[in-house]
């Protein structure tokens, strides 16, 4: 069974050889240009032998033209609709493109945004963010629907470039944020997202980020994969989501075992994941980014014990 196959059979719940896999971390390159991020990202894949590539996308949303910082509510007003193809995320888009030629035929790939609420928290509101939503919410949330119109764009053009899905990621966990605040400030524009991009990826996958997700408002939501911590026990288990997620399952894997551990330890990361897994309509993967000092020699002991894996063992 080849890559396509696994991933297709999974989804779609049906019999596979064994779960397929993949793993990711931050390259830390995202000052190069999108040719550098593809060639490194397609290198990372064919090393490793992993079934799909998840697409890392370190370019920030831009800040607004000579606004260094939004820290009050008229510099909220500063953030505006763009062509995505005017700003750094023109870099990624190159990136698809060449990664969808690579891979055509060959392999399945999936592209990362953050979702709006994140976009803020990341580089344009940063320190200010927590005092903008007590001094001025309703301005918040107006640059939240900006921000969303914006990465739709940038999502519906990732699309087009050439990419499976998009992996959008969300703060809904008690680690990150509020329930009520994630209600109010993410959940809406997150699902905003989702909805204007559901009919155009078939591997659109939704990351639960973090310790204590909020499984109640995220099982509807229109993506056909969760990827989520399912190893931490504030988290419910795999066998507990499929009780109210029908999609497909990216999860197993324990980030917390894939560095400062023996190649035989990170094998059985895997082997328990996959036992954890079940037969099918599950990916195995981290439920975030492994850390960057990955020792490769683990990791590929880690995709040999997946190559080995026998259904039912």
């Amino acid at each position: 069974m080849n890559k396509i196959e696994r991933m297709d059979n999974t989804i779609a719940g049906k019999e596979v050889d064994r779960p397929p896999v993949s793993f990711w971390y931050h390259f830390g390159v995202q000052h190069a240009p999108g040719e550098r991020i593809a060639d490194i990202s397609l290198e990372f894949l064919s090393y490793y032998d992993l079934d799909w590539l998840k697409l890392m996308n370190d370019y920030f949303y831009p800040m607004p033209p000579g606004t260094p910082e939004i820290a009050t509510a008229k510099d909220l007003g500063t953030i505006k609709p763009f062509e995505p193809r005017d700003t750094d995320w023109a870099q990624q888009l190159k990136a698809i493109e060449i990664i969808a030629r690579e891979l055509s035929g060959k392999a399945y790939f999936i592209d990362t945004v953050f979702d709006p609420w994140q976009v803020l928290l990341r580089n344009l509101a940063g320190e200010h963010l927590d005092e903008l939503v007590e001094t001025a919410p309703g301005e918040v949330l107006q640059a939240l629907e900006v921000i969303t119109d914006n990465v739709i764009g940038y999502c519906r053009e990732a699309l087009r470039a050439g990419c499976n899905g998009i992996f959008i990621s969300t703060f809904g966990s008690k680690k990150q944020m509020s329930r009520e605040r994630y209600i109010r400030f993410a959940l809406p524009f997150l699902r905003r997202i989702l909805e204007a991009i559901s009919d155009y990826g078939p591997l659109n996958t939704l990351h639960v980020h973090d310790y204590g997700i909020f499984v109640d408002d995220v099982v509807d939501l229109p993506a056909p994969i969760i990827s989520y911590e399912d190893r931490d026990e504030s988290n419910p288990s795999m066998e507990e989501i499929r009780k109210v997620w029908n999609g497909t399952i990216m999860a197993g894997l324990d980030k917390n075992r894939a560095t400062r551990v023996t190649p035989a330890e990170a094998a059985r990361n895997a082997v328990e994941g996959m036992q954890l897994g079940g037969p099918t309509k599950f990916m195995l993967a981290p439920g975030c980014s492994f850390p960057t000092w990955l020792y490769p020699g683990a990791a590929s002991a880690l995709v040999d014990a997946v190559k080995a894996w026998k259904p039912g063992r």
